[in-house]
């Protein structure tokens, strides 16, 4: 709450910080993290953000017919995570548009960059047409905005 206001007050862009435990089930036979597990790791990271803005996905479906669906993911691996590491999860908005979302999520051991990925996620309706983000979800999102 203190970071976004410090950044709201000098026009600076926030970030979103979560962080995971790797279990077993995470690892492959190595002990190393499952490449695919970053984007669970990310999701769950996009899920506790909402959840930190107060906003109920569950709601938002209830009340406005809307989801959030991931449309496209690129992301890069840069060093292994393993058993038992607690990792560090980012997030910033890289573009917020009508009816879309670009993320920048990272994650990090320590200081050492795991993986990157650029995610942008839709808004639809439940018959998958694209839909505006309400508005009031919107405006909250705007303090994690990185460039536009």
């Amino acid at each position: 709450m203190l970071l976004n206001l410090i950044c709201t007050q000098y026009n600076m862009p926030a970030q979103f910080d979560w962080n995971v435990r790797v279990y077993y089930e995470d690892t492959d036979a190595g002990g190393i993290v499952y490449y695919a597990n970053y984007l669970k790791f990310f999701e769950r990271a996009r899920t506790e953000w909402l959840r930190h803005l107060n906003v109920n996905q569950h709601a938002l479906q209830q009340e406005h017919d809307v989801l959030f669906v991931v449309k496209s993911v690129t992301s890069e691996y840069h060093a292994p995570a393993k058993l038992d590491d607690v990792i560090k999860l980012t997030l910033s908005i890289q573009k917020l548009g009508r009816a879309s979302v670009a993320f920048q999520q990272q994650a990090w051991c320590g200081e050492q960059l795991l993986n990157s990925a650029q995610v942008t996620i839709a808004c639809v309706d439940t018959t998958m047409r694209l839909r505006a983000i309400p508005s009031a979800v919107a405006e909250k999102m705007r303090h994690y905005v990185i460039s536009d």
